[in-house]
């Protein structure tokens, strides 16, 4: 069997390959972060193509912490029924599913005050925003621990800390975005804090397989490298993090070479440097490129985006090209 094929167990459960829906964001939700009809059709799309795992898209924990106003929410018991529902479409096709919970920080473009660890806007065409105080960031964690409890309430099979691309906790991790003199802000343990915090609030009321989000490379001289993600994966392992699924940049703006597996190298790295399952992301679109990665022990899953976009089915096409007997549902058995 090929490794793609495999099954994998997380922690409590088990995918029955390690074929991942990246969390991308759609855009689409209603301005009080419900769901809509498009979320219906696009995620069972990707469960009906045979994906192990599909992880939600973004999802705003507070109102302000959106990346857009169309970012689905979590940030009200509301939501969940939509989100209940949602799962439930994923799950009649044999999909896992997981949610990402996360903070936009200064890249929020909502209306409105936006916060972050320091006042630096990322860019001429964002807004500055206002230094969070130590009360601010205790409701943002508070704010992940209640998320967390209604993502259970929706069933959701795991769920994933976004640390990434620029967005909040990213900003608290990077030297670069960082330039707080108070306990949150300084050395690696300093920086790491509100991560370890927010593990630590969310495994108090989540039980199930813990994924982090993280970007493993600022590409800026004074940002995080490699080097500074084994030290915080070795901490989030010792947390209770079942997985770190690894990108890079997002963090400040940067020229970045873009080729076939760059972000590859960073999942390996921290796979074996911090002892703890990774996610290969970043430009992987062909069965061939996935299996080398698992083949090679470079990664433990492979998390697709784009290619996913451009194929629901990518899941049953790879899976004919590695010679593996997967079936699609029953209505479309007629078509393979």
């Amino acid at each position: 069997m090929s490794k793609l094929f495999e099954p994998y167990t997380l922690q409590s459960i088990t995918l029955k390959n390690r074929v991942v829906m990246a969390p991308m964001c759609m855009y689409s939700a209603q301005d009080d972060g419900m769901v809509t009809p498009f979320h219906f059709v696009h995620y069972a799309t990707r469960a009906a193509g045979q994906v192990g795992l599909i992880i939600l898209e973004a999802t705003g924990v507070v109102p302000e912490g959106r990346i857009s106003n169309k970012d689905l929410g979590i940030w009200d018991d509301a939501h969940i029924e939509g989100l209940s529902q949602l799962v439930e479409g994923m799950k009649a096709y044999g999909a896992k599913t997981g949610i990402q919970l996360a903070h936009a920080g200064r890249k929020a473009t909502v209306d409105g005050e936006i916060f972050a660890p320091s006042a630096i806007a990322f860019s001429s065409d964002y807004k500055t925003p206002t230094e969070m105080t130590e009360e601010d960031i205790h409701y943002v964690i508070e704010a992940f621990k209640q998320a967390a409890i209604r993502a259970a309430k929706a069933g959701f099979d795991v769920l994933e800390i976004h640390g990434a691309h620029g967005y909040l906790i990213s900003e608290f991790l990077s030297p670069a975005t960082n330039k707080r003199q108070d306990q949150y802000g300084g050395s690696q343990e300093n920086r790491y804090r509100i991560l370890r915090q927010v593990i630590d609030a969310v495994r108090s009321v989540w039980d199930g397989p813990l994924l982090v989000r993280v970007s493993a490379e600022d590409y800026a001289e004074d940002g995080t490298t490699m080097d500074d993600f084994i030290v915080f994966s070795r901490w989030m392992k010792s947390q209770g993090v079942d997985l770190v699924d690894v990108s890079t940049g997002g963090v400040v703006p940067a020229a970045i070479n873009v080729f076939p597996g760059y972000q590859v190298p960073h999942a390996e790295a921290i796979k074996h440097g911090a002892d703890l399952p990774t996610g290969a992301v970043g430009l992987i679109t062909t069965a061939i490129q996935a299996e080398e990665i698992l083949q090679n022990n470079r990664a433990d899953l492979i998390f697709l985006a784009r290619v996913l976009l451009r194929d629901p089915y990518w899941a049953l096409h790879a899976a004919k090209e590695l010679g593996e007997d997967v079936q699609p549902p029953v209505q479309y058995v007629r078509g393979w």
